[in-house]
């Protein structure tokens, strides 16, 4: 259990929350939700005691362990994976290496012998016997492959390295787990085991950011949201959270009227009878004006981007053809024998595997690598534009925001640029920012932002959301889902998959196509447990 008493958090001026009193229960599942900035990385600090809040205090169990999944990979670069992962528990660790550097001396006498068992009773206590096996069902299930267990964390991708990351979080088997963004970097066969093993499988409490809706609304018992200054915590799911906080917000706005017409019928009463006779109930009615406290009914820490795309023209029926498509790296085969076709308006999902080959086909499909068999075809008058999973394969050099815009966007003027930076949030001072300086939201945003501006009526997209919060995202689907021309995109989030998609193409293991016409949602009805 975490008792919050009175908290109070500031970040230099800016106040993150005050007063917050909260009854966190033993094995419950929270999502801590909340706009960028907001807190929610100050107050996952400040449940492990890294920060001191200006007041109030969070009181855990005594004896109570607490795990965080950090993304500080770079000091296991040299480490052997399943290492990694053991040292989640570490006084199981070092107890194992103190025993191994026993059986490798050379001497042992009685207080060798004593010693030995010590360890061995230390390592009992902690599950030892049983630490290598768990260590590797949760590699596996994070889609770690028992080729890597033994290899440095050097031989794994960057998205990759994060999983090892979480599954020593895991195998700590701590009394809280502190999540933040553990879907980022999963693919969507991953996050349902994750989803699955957390509900079933772990035993502590939970508590996790992430801006995955559907991975909310299958894990968490309730939700935490961080707005108005306030932590307040719902119960349900994410749109049972929306509609509850509507409430409250349309309560507070009723409660803030009433309160403003008393406040005005007060003052009429005051400045009629302020001299003569009735002076006295004046003033009484001024002091009691000033007493009144309105509902805080404006300082939502909430932002909702506009993203409005609009095909230049029409393109032809057929939008792209693909004609047994494969590649090879190095011999390997990512995948062969793709063929498929793609009409105008629909809205083609990609998915699969991490490492299956998803982003290699996008680039592919586009002309930015060669394919090793097969031929593409783009359809008459398709035009294309293009957001990149790797930011920076645009945003490469010292550069202000609006003059990389009006760089990369030839028929824009300047007051039609500023106007859609606006609508993606970005502030007046804003589009003085370096480029190269800009956060992932915000770098997504601006990308976004071109695609608005620039001709097309072909959208590729390869994971756009991963740096968009939740308002974000829910904005591009819903301009997506909106949007009249054609769409080829690829993303592991599958509340936003299940709001757009009209097709699915899935790459599967065996480096086969299933091709469905469908929504993801039954896709995913058909194939979830196969």
């Amino acid at each position: 259990m975490i008792l919050i008493n009175q908290l109070h958090m500031a970040y230099g001026q800016k106040l993150l929350f005050f007063d917050v009193n909260l009854v966190l229960a033993d094995h419950g599942h929270y999502a801590l939700v909340g706009a960028n900035g907001a807190g929610k990385s100050t107050f996952f600090k400040v449940v492990t005691g890294e920060e001191e809040p200006i007041a109030g205090n969070i009181a855990t169990p005594k004896d109570a362990t607490i795990g965080w999944l950090k993304q500080d990979q770079f000091q296991y670069e040299n480490t052997i994976i399943t290492d990694i992962v053991l040292q989640g528990k570490q006084k199981l660790w070092q107890a194992m290496v103190a025993k191994e550097k026993l059986l490798q001396g050379s001497e042992w006498d009685e207080k060798t012998a004593h010693r030995f068992s010590k360890l061995e009773d230390t390592i009992a206590e902690q599950g030892g016997y049983s630490a290598v096996p768990f260590a590797e069902k949760l590699l596996i299930g994070l889609g770690i492959q028992a080729e890597y267990h033994q290899k440095p964390l050097s031989a794994l991708s960057g998205g990759f390295k994060l999983r090892v990351l979480l599954a020593q979080a895991l195998f700590q088997e701590p009394d809280i787990l502190l999540l933040d963004e553990p879907t980022n970097h999963l693919d969507i066969m991953t996050i349902h085991w994750l989803e699955k093993y957390l509900k079933n499988e772990f035993r502590g409490m939970v508590i996790f950011i992430s801006h995955d809706v559907a991975f909310i609304d299958r894990l968490a018992d309730y939700i935490l949201d961080i707005d108005y200054g306030e932590i307040r915590q719902y119960s349900g799911n994410y749109n049972k959270f929306l509609a509850e906080k509507k409430l409250i917000e349309d309560q507070k706005l009723l409660a803030k009227q009433s309160a403003e017409q008393k406040i005005a019928e007060m003052q009429k009463f005051v400045d009629r009878f302020k001299a003569g006779t009735r002076s006295r109930q004046a003033q009484s009615r001024a002091k009691m004006i000033d007493k009144i406290e309105l509902p805080d009914t404006k300082n939502s820490s909430r932002a909702w981007p506009q993203f409005n795309f609009k095909p230049n023209r029409p393109s032809g029926k057929l939008v792209l053809r693909a004609n047994d498509l494969g590649m090879q790296f190095s011999n390997k085969p990512l995948f062969s024998k793709l063929h498929f076709e793609i009409a105008r308006g629909e809205r083609v999902a990609i998915i699969g595997e991490n490492g299956i080959g998803k982003s290699t086909l996008i680039k592919i499909l586009l002309g930015k690598f060669p394919q090793t068999e097969g031929q593409v075809e783009w359809g008459a008058e398709t035009h294309i534009s293009y957001f990149s999973q790797d930011h920076h394969d645009l945003l490469r050099e010292h550069q202000r925001v609006l003059d990389w815009l009006e760089g990369i966007v030839k028929q824009g003027n300047e007051q039609l640029i500023r106007k859609t930076l606006g609508q993606v949030l970005f502030k007046k001072e804003d589009v003085e920012k370096d480029i190269l300086s800009l956060s992932g939201g915000e770098a997504a945003r601006l990308l976004l932002a071109k695609m608005i501006l620039e001709p097309s009526n072909v959208l590729v997209l390869d994971e756009p959301t991963n740096h968009l919060d939740i308002e974000a995202t829910e904005s591009l689907a819903d301009a997506l889902r909106n949007y009249t021309g054609s769409l080829i995109f690829v993303s592991h989030d599958r509340h936003f998959l299940s709001k757009i998609a009209n097709r699915v193409l899935y790459i599967s293991h065996h480096h086969q196509l299933i091709d469905f016409k469908g929504s993801f949602a039954e896709f995913e009805a058909l194939y979830e447990d196969k």
